[in-house]
């Protein structure tokens, strides 16, 4: 029998609020149905190498056999790009869906980053990777012997000398790791620094010209930055936070909620391209697809070698073969824990990119839809016992010896020494 769970979600637009419902197809639905709705979708991504899934779902021609051959996946600029055109929506010029950080979703569901507070609902149909960021810093400091532990920076970010951080979107993941690396040596990312917003592709440029002195991004940008000596990388995110939830599929909620079984068959193929991804038999193809004109333009020697898991940091140190590399479907890298998207909505709050107050049980409820996932899986034929069990991932722990509990956000705030709220 088919179960159906509806709900209402704002839909912004000329056409006003639009209810939006939420449906669940039984196993095997699909195969019965006459297929998606619609066989297009416009997908933005930006040029980090956790943007495969999107890149290799078209290349290897994988949307259309799942029925959906009319996908395009276009270049953007910046993340506020991103921002801009899932606004403006696919039907306007604009785009239906992304390889998006992951609070962003978030962020712009809540009016929070968007013009004049103008809400887009939003949707969270899968997550594309964990792990394979890095936070990079200039020759300038290379010296200090700040690594995982920022503290050596502190007796040279004395506050007023101008030393600038860049991230690459007010509230998304980069900035989060950035201030918790720094947070965590002592150092308030809101007063000992400058923190600046800074594309991903143009992190290279700017810190060779000295318009920063430490950023933190996906790859390739820490290995090129470390294969044109311009710096070292003194952490790779992995290490902040073992197997942490990075980029997101992230869809406009009006599309989702016009298509769901496209929905399910968009996400369907980025499953099996993550699949590809994930197999380390695949990743010198993946480097050499990512790395043409039209996806990245950069060397495929940028790419390879950190998605294989061997990092050289700059400075004499060096992995082979680490675990810590960028998962695209190992260790349920795919799925889209709540647990997750609730720490991402604890540190915006932490940092007051978030209310206080923040309702995050109810968005998360709007926005997560991992029930989607789960129908997705199983039409790109994972096994039950290879589904993740409930929507927790449970406690996450930090470097720094921190922890996560997400049955308790509160205790979690109140245990972080250097932040902007006081928690309750």
């Amino acid at each position: 029998m088919t179960r159906l769970l509806t709900r209402r979600a704002a839909i912004a637009g000329t056409a006003g609020l639009l209810a939006a419902a939420r449906i669940s197809l039984p196993r095997g639905a699909y195969a019965q149905s006459a297929g998606p709705e619609v066989n297009s979708a416009v997908l933005g991504y930006i040029a980090l190498t956790d943007a495969a899934p999107l890149i290799i779902a078209q290349e290897h021609g994988i949307f259309a056999k799942y029925g959906m051959a009319g996908v395009t996946v276009q270049k953007q600029a910046s993340w506020g790009g991103v921002r801009d055109n899932l606004v403006l929506g696919g039907g306007s010029g604009g785009i239906d869906g992304a390889h998006i950080l992951t609070p962003m979703p978030y962020l712009i569901h809540s009016g929070k980053v968007v013009q004049n507070g103008q809400k887009v609902p939003m949707a969270i149909l899968a997550r594309l990777n964990v792990n394979g960021q890095g936070i990079s810093i200039s020759k300038r400091f290379a010296d200090t012997g700040a690594r995982l532990d920022a503290s050596k920076l502190k007796s040279v970010l004395a506050p007023n000398q101008g030393t600038k951080v860049a991230m690459t979107f007010h509230g998304g993941t980069h900035d989060l790791w950035l201030r918790y690396w720094l947070a965590a040596a002592g150092i308030d990312p809101d007063h000992d620094v400058e923190t600046i917003v800074v594309p991903p592709p143009q992190m290279v440029a700017n810190l060779k010209v000295g318009t920063m002195d430490a950023f933190c991004v996906g790859e390739p940008w820490n290995d090129q930055t470390v294969h044109q000596q311009l710096g070292i990388s003194a952490c790779i995110t992995g290490e902040i936070w073992k197997n942490h939830p990075e980029k997101s599929l992230g869809m406009r909620a009006d599309w989702v909620a016009k298509n769901p079984r496209a929905a399910v068959a968009l996400t369907a193929a980025v499953i099996e391209a993550q699949q590809w991804c994930e197999d380390l038999a695949n990743k010198e193809e993946m480097a050499n697809i990512l790395g043409r004109r039209a996806w990245f333009n950069v060397p495929p020697a940028d790419i390879l070698p950190r998605a294989k898991g061997d990092i050289d940091f700059g400075d004499g140190r060096t992995l082979t073969g680490t675990d810590l590399r960028m998962r695209f479907w190992a260790e349920h890298a795919s799925y889209p824990f709540q647990s997750h998207d609730l720490w991402f909505l604890t540190e915006d709050i932490r940092w007051g990119v978030l209310p206080a107050d923040t309702d995050t049980k109810t968005l998360i409820s709007d926005v997560n839809r991992e029930d989607i996932w789960r129908q997705a899986a199983k039409l790109a034929g994972v096994a039950d016992a290879d589904m993740p069990v409930g929507t927790s991932r449970g406690v996450e722990t930090f470097f720094d010896g921190k922890s996560f509990d997400p049955a308790a956000p509160q205790a979690y705030l109140a245990s972080l020494a250097i932040k902007k709220i006081s928690a309750a």
